[in-house]
């Protein structure tokens, strides 16, 4: 009783009242933002993170000469999210596994390389290596410092002019299985902020830690969800939050890792992070007795000297669906009404489009941007959603519910930006659907049918078509480029994109928004119109964001192509109308793009990925169930749902080494290639394995039945 108290005190305090915005005029925060204006020094651009250039030389008018002026091949990488630095007329930019590039922008050619051997590193603990496969998005700049954050949780300094070593400091508990960093850190002042990954797989604690940027000294860190109370609190925050968490929840739940968003505000002094999802994502298993689970699924303002909490808004109370808050926070100067409102604002994964009023954490608006089923609306006198009656899984006995969006968002990671002169946002995103299915997990043990599965939920995809299903709707799933108006919370056009996930955007003075595709097109759509102005095919789909900077007086536009993380995670989600990539295509790298550029695409082909059956082997029905749970929890993440490869590992369905099973066995049980990226697994047993192969050459014969009759381009 008295936890929830300080719950309704907390929310009583912290918690919102509505200002309904006016169309009016919009401006940036641009006080401190575009101090460079021919430079690209930080992840979003600057302190905004708004991803506006300034530059206009490339504009609406000259766009159609816009022609590719070098391409840099890196065969070796298979996983680029990245959004590349611009300083001193060099390029920086991470590849798989924290692999730190310097290449000179005006030739292509590469200065020196940095790798971190985070790869070995992983090898150590091997379950911290099943977790990721070395996806980083962006490195951070300061003072001729380079700074990474690698893939095993280290932050390093880097001299930008030859790649040393300044410093080195381990940002996680190594002993932790399931930590790593795939963000960018946050450089603000002579500070650099970093958090991490992790809540996805087990009950983690999220946090993020300021280090200083001159010797790596760590300076104060912060944590986003309680600890055991025996153990004290470390803040009144946490004290406060920990009345929002059922019995014992330290135990086996947590969360609110900080895999992504920071954003840095000079004008207030603070630093504002985003939350990741509860762990487990069911909220019934996770919580017990319910609650908020403060603070997972939030933005939070912490004092950016000291750390100190802020204000907080809570997108989704007691989360239950992987709704993460870690998209961009965008900073920026918005008109509503009559009033000048310095304010926040997030595309968030759960659908809602948030303004808020960053001097003190009050929302003043809340709209969906996308299909939303989970919730009806967010109500603006207290701030929190509206949920939709049947949408929250009771239990293990729950019916199997539809919800939109998926787990992947409405909007992820891939960047939205804000134009200050259009006085709008450009949010690359998603209306896809999610089915989850609670029963037959045990909610003391996490597993069902002897596999544990963090998520708490048996299946996340809804493979059983018997099984009976709420909240279903035709709703069509689809890709798009939506430009927002924050200042009415409406929006002003929408362009299709192809496939189901689209790339990070960049906007630009010269009236322009430029965005990554499926296809492998880099195009470029009217800010104001939406009309669709130029593109130029990569010859590999696109994820990472745009960056425009200028050399010699010259404006270039610049982007990572051969997609990582969630498309390559998903190998069929870039069909229908994406490119399909295998794991040894190549064709990946930095691909650099000025007006009357004359170079011409490399030449790329894309092998044919042909399942290999065994025509002897007889697959068990209880072995392939069994094996689906393991490769669900434990190999999808690399190698695909369903087992179809995006390229960012090998598709198992045509590996000779997954058609052996022997080899199989040296490989997840003996760590046979660690080292080539491939995590070793000590605690399967040769069962698992086994129920692994017989899952994989069900799959494979099922596969190529449906490929002999849609075609080798054909989607099964």
């Amino acid at each position: 009783m008295r936890g929830q108290l300080w719950s309704c005190l907390f929310i009583a305090l912290a918690l919102l009242r509505c200002v309904c915005p006016d169309a009016a005029s919009v401006r940036g925060s641009a006080d401190a933002s575009h101090s460079a204006p021919a430079e690209w020094l930080s992840y979003g651009g600057d302190a905004a993170q708004d991803r506006f250039s300034p530059l206009s030389t490339i504009n609406q008018n000259t766009v159609r000469r816009l022609g590719l002026k070098w391409a840099l091949d890196l065969p070796n990488e298979t996983n680029f999210v990245a959004t590349p630095l611009m300083a001193n007329g060099t390029l920086y930019f991470p590849g798989k596994f924290s692999v730190v590039y310097a290449v000179d922008a005006r030739t292509g050619s590469i200065v020196w390389s940095f790798d971190p051997k985070a790869r070995e590193a992983l090898a150590k603990t091997p379950r911290r290596m099943a977790y990721n496969w070395g996806t980083s998005r962006g490195l951070g700049y300061w003072k001729g410092r380079i700074i990474v954050a690698t893939a095993d949780g280290r932050l390093i300094a880097l001299d930008a002019k030859t790649g040393k070593v300044l410093w080195s400091t381990q940002t996680i508990d190594t002993s932790t299985p399931y930590l790593y960093i795939t963000g960018a850190p946050l450089v603000f002042g002579d500070r650099v902020l970093i958090g991490n990954a992790g809540g996805d797989f087990g009950p983690s604690r999220g946090y993020v830690t300021a280090y200083s940027a001159v010797d790596g000294k760590a300076l104060w860190r912060t944590f986003t969800v309680p600890g055991d109370p025996a153990r004290g609190y470390e803040s009144k925050a946490m004290k406060i939050a920990a009345g929002t968490w059922g019995p014992e929840w330290w135990k086996t739940a947590g969360g609110g890792n900080v895999w992504n968003a920071m954003t840095f505000d000079p004008e207030f002094n603070r630093v504002y992070i985003g939350t990741g999802n509860g762990s487990p994502w069911n909220q019934t298993i996770r919580g017990r007795a319910g609650g908020d689970n403060l603070f997972v699924a939030s933005i939070i303002a912490l004092d950016a000297a000291t750390g100190t909490y802020a204000w907080h808004y809570q997108t989704v109370p007691g989360d239950n669906w992987d709704y993460d808050a870690t998209e961009d926070l965008v900073l920026a100067d918005v008109r509503i009404g009559s009033t000048d409102k310095k304010v926040l604002m997030q595309a968030g994964k759960n659908g809602f489009f948030y303004v808020i009023d960053r001097s003190d954490g009050k929302l003043i608006s809340a709209e969906k941007f996308a299909h939303v089923t989970w919730a009806d609306r967010v109500d603006l006198k207290t701030g929190r959603p509206v949920e939709a009656h049947g949408m929250r899984p009771a239990g293990a006995s729950s019916p199997v519910i539809t919800v939109w969006p998926w787990e992947n968002g409405a909007h992820s990671w891939p960047s939205m930006s804000f134009n200050p002169k259009t006085g709008l946002v450009y949010i690359p995103g998603m209306d896809g659907k999610q089915i989850y299915d609670a029963r037959g997990i045990d909610p003391n043990t996490y597993k069902a049918d002897g596999v544990e599965i963090w998520t708490g939920y048996s299946d996340v995809v809804g493979r059983d078509p018997s099984a009976p299903k709420a909240g279903t709707d035709d709703f069509k799933q689809a890709a798009w480029l939506k430009a927002w108006d924050p200042r009415t919370n409406k929006p002003v056009w929408q362009a299709e994109q192809p496939g189901l996930f689209a790339g990070g955007t960049l906007t630009t003075a010269g009236g322009l928004v430029f965005i990554g595709q499926a296809t492998g097109d880099l195009a470029a759509y009217g800010a104001s119109s939406g009309d669709k102005l130029w593109h130029f095919n990569c010859g590999r789909p696109i994820s990472a964001s745009p960056v425009s900077y200028e050399v010699d007086g010259a404006q270039y536009v610049t982007v990572l192509v051969g997609w990582g993380g969630d498309p390559a995670i998903e190998g069929s989600m870039s069909e229908p109308g994406g490119l399909r990539m295998t794991y040894r295509d190549g064709g990946r790298g930095l691909f650099v793009f000025a007006l009357d550029g004359k170079a011409s695409r490399p030449a790329r082909a894309v092998a044919k990925m042909v399942p290999i059956d065994i025509p002897e082997f007889h697959p068990d029905d209880d072995k392939v169930k069994r094996g689906e749970h393991l490769f669900d929890n434990n190999c999808n993440y690399c190698h695909g749902t369903d087992a179809l490869s995006g390229g960012q590992a090998p598709d198992l369905r045509a590996s000779a080494f997954a058609a052996d099973r022997k080899t199989l066995g040296q490989i997840v049980l003996g760590g046979a290639l660690q080292l080539q990226g491939m995590p070793q697994y000590p605690d399967f047993s040769d069962d698992d394995v086994d129920a692994l192969y017989h899952y994989i050459r069900w799959r494979a014969r099922k596969d190529l039945a449906c490929l002999r009759v849609v075609g080798a381009d054909g989607a099964c």
